[in-house]
């Protein structure tokens, strides 16, 4: 609880803290929301980093990619990948969405990506990442983020190296396939947000598993 506590606590002083900095700096609007969110991001990622066991200054870097957003635009590119990857991924189980703030997600559920307590990729997980850095590849403009989750099963010990290995992983297959790394931010959040019961073998199976997501910016 106390951890949670964190995390929120930061998240609302870099809301003010970012809010006041960027008063009467003479940036436009856009600037204003990237550089409050960024600040969001930062503050709440060192939290997140700090109580899920991780250094508090990665976890501000990556927050700070994933705080900068509210800029992203559905472009064409945007609309035809996502098609792309529901074609690439019907019948696997995997989830493609676009998000509220314009994002493309992948949501990729353990069966799909890796056994259970381990973080290398499957036979099965590999053709769809394949098909992904193909369409990342002739988008130079995409920011990829990739978000690792594990069960209740076991201790953070496990867990939140374990979240943060799955996404690494992911990661390095994308750049094998001539993805670049500078574009890719990951980040483990180990049992930390479940999407089902952690009380049923299904509901845990929901909870393992990936999150990639992709944006793109307004030039």
């Amino acid at each position: 609880m106390r951890k949670h506590a964190l995390i929120a606590s930061a998240a609302a002083a870099a809301l003010f803290i970012s809010g006041c900095a960027t008063e009467g700096t003479g940036m436009t609007d856009g600037q204003k929301r990237t550089a409050t969110g960024a600040g969001v991001g930062a503050l709440a990622g060192a939290a997140i980093s700090a109580a899920t066991g991780g250094k508090a200054g990665v976890g501000a870097v990556a927050g700070a990619a994933l705080g900068g957003v509210g800029t992203y635009i559905w472009s064409q590119n945007q609309e035809k990948r996502k098609q792309e990857m529901q074609a690439a991924t019907q019948g696997t189980g995997v989830n493609v969405v676009q998000t509220q703030d314009n994002q493309l997600k992948l949501e990729i559920p353990s069966d799909i990506s890796f056994d259970t307590g381990r973080y290398d990729i499957k036979g099965n997980f590999a053709p769809i990442l394949d098909r992904f850095a193909e369409g990342l590849r002739s988008s130079p403009n995409a920011e990829v983020r990739i978000v690792g989750h594990t069960d209740s099963t076991g201790s953070d010990a496990v867990n939140n190296p374990l979240s943060l290995n799955r996404a690494n992983s992911t990661r390095d297959y994308l750049m094998q396939r001539g993805v670049s790394g500078s574009r890719i931010a990951t980040e483990g959040r180990g049992s930390y947000q479940p999407i089902a019961s952690n009380s049923t073998g299904d509901g845990r199976a929901r909870n393992r598993r990936v999150e990639i997501y992709v944006g793109e910016r307004a030039q």
